[in-house]
């Protein structure tokens, strides 16, 4: 299969992030990695929280603040399950960034006093079609 990232249908979150994503190997297989390419628009917070499964991000374009450091267009992160992290802040610019999940259980739980009101997890669930 070859497919470009515009032929990806996005999903555009109440708080006007924009994510797109796909399944290496089988869609429907909840053990396969999942990729996302997600567009921060500039200034927004998002809640501190985890995975259930390591991942890594790479920061495409722009800037992103992970708790009290900041990352540029070049920089890579690395995530191990169930480690909480955040708050996030996208740059002045946005930030717009490739995150690589071990598999299927990629949806961001929220930490602490968060309620999960700005992760959004459950719209992108909704959105995918096997």
């Amino acid at each position: 299969m070859t497919f470009n990232w515009d032929d990806v249908q996005p999903v555009t979150l109440p708080n006007g992030v924009v994510s797109k994503m796909y399944r290496v190997g089988s869609p429907s297989k909840q053990a396969s990695p999942t990729v996302f390419k997600v567009y921060y628009p500039p200034d927004v917070l998002i809640e501190p929280h985890t995975h259930d499964c390591d991942y890594t991000e790479m920061i495409l374009e722009g800037s992103q603040k992970v708790g009290r450091k900041w990352l540029y267009a070049g920089d890579i992160r690395v995530g191990i399950a169930n480690r909480g992290y955040g708050p996030l802040l996208a740059g002045p610019e946005g930030a717009t960034i490739l995150f690589v999940f071990a598999n299927g259980n990629w949806p961001a739980l929220p930490l602490g006093k968060s309620k999960g009101k700005t992760l959004h997890s459950d719209v992108i669930a909704n959105s995918i079609v096997d």
